[in-house]
């Protein structure tokens, strides 16, 4: 009895830390599959192969209990992820590097928070608005203070960007925490994969052949590392360790996604940031942390848990 609390203790810390290195390296392989494919083909291999993998869980999932209005509830959910947020990604990370675009995905809690006041009239403390305050102008100085170079011909295009990408997320997020009472979590991911799959198939039969030969193997190695691993495999783990530790405690552990997309995008990538853009990374997440002491962690556990990119990367 003695030996197995430790070890039940230590499952769902390496269940966090799986599903946080899959997420916060996310960046860098969307950065590598747009070496060799466009935005949308990188979209579609992405959800192919994530559909493959849910077509093994379909017949273990629980039926859904339907409501009135829950077509046009799915219609907005699968619109704003994953149709909408990839197509701003995948142009933003064609503008801006993997570092920068994984600091400013931290901004998800604060908007999903903001959202929940607007939308669901839930309370909003004053310093989740002061720290998203605080996050916002980060981005901004994070923009302005990028040269643009090879990596990043358009930081401050790419930035804005990815900020829509967040808010679509954001809303995704909103609108799935009004259904997943009635539905199980994996069976609205089953169903936005589904729906990208669909919406992004016709940009994978129009690429030409020369497109898929040409590809270099980091190409193939993003794409596929993207829809065999990221898309799918960290939200089970990030399941399984709320299902055995508060959930607060474990969306703490999320806050470690914009620094593991610093650090791989730097060890990687070679991404550099200027004296500048450090301080507004600071900002940018001492305004996370801001925004999400005691009311804000429970947003953010709202917004990681049933989703497939808890920043959506």
């Amino acid at each position: 009895m003695t030996r197995a609390a430790p070890r039940s203790e230590a499952l769902p810390l390496l269940c966090l830390a799986g599903a946080v290195l899959l997420w916060g390296t996310s960046f860098v392989a969307t950065k590598a599959a747009l070496e060799g494919f466009g935005p949308l083909v990188v979209v579609g291999i992405r959800m192919l192969l994530a559909s493959a993998m849910m077509s093994v869980l379909w017949p273990r999932l629980p039926a859904p209990r339907r409501s009135p209005g829950d077509l046009r509830r799915l219609a907005v959910l699968v619109v704003m992820w994953p149709c909408v947020y990839f197509v701003l990604e995948g142009n933003a990370l064609k503008l801006t590097t993997s570092s920068q675009a994984g600091t400013v995905s931290a901004l998800v809690p604060l908007l999903v928070a903001v959202g929940a006041r607007v939308f669901l009239a839930e309370h909003l403390a004053p310093q989740a608005v002061v720290g998203l305050a605080v996050s916002m102008a980060g981005v901004v100085a994070l923009s302005v203070g990028g040269p643009s170079d090879a990596a990043a011909p358009n930081p401050a295009l790419g930035n804005l960007l990815e900020v829509l990408a967040m808010a679509c997320y954001a809303v995704s997020t909103l609108t799935l925490k009004s259904l997943v009472g009635r539905y199980d979590s994996w069976v609205l991911t089953g169903l936005q994969c589904l729906a990208g799959a669909i919406v992004f198939l016709p940009a994978l039969l129009l690429t030409p052949l020369s497109v898929w030969q040409s590809a270099p193997p980091s190409a193939w190695a993003g794409a596929l590392y993207l829809g065999l691993l990221v898309t799918l495999v960290p939200s089970g783990l990030y399941n399984m360790a709320v299902s055995r530790m508060p959930a607060g405690r474990a969306a703490l552990a999320i806050n470690m996604v914009p620094v593991v997309a610093l650090v791989s995008g730097w060890a990687v990538l070679g991404d550099s940031l200027s004296g500048l853009q450090g301080v507004a990374c600071v900002a940018i997440l001492g305004g996370v942390v801001l925004g999400q002491v005691r009311a804000g962690a429970g947003a953010r556990g709202t917004a990681a848990a049933p989703a497939t990119d808890p920043a959506a990367g």
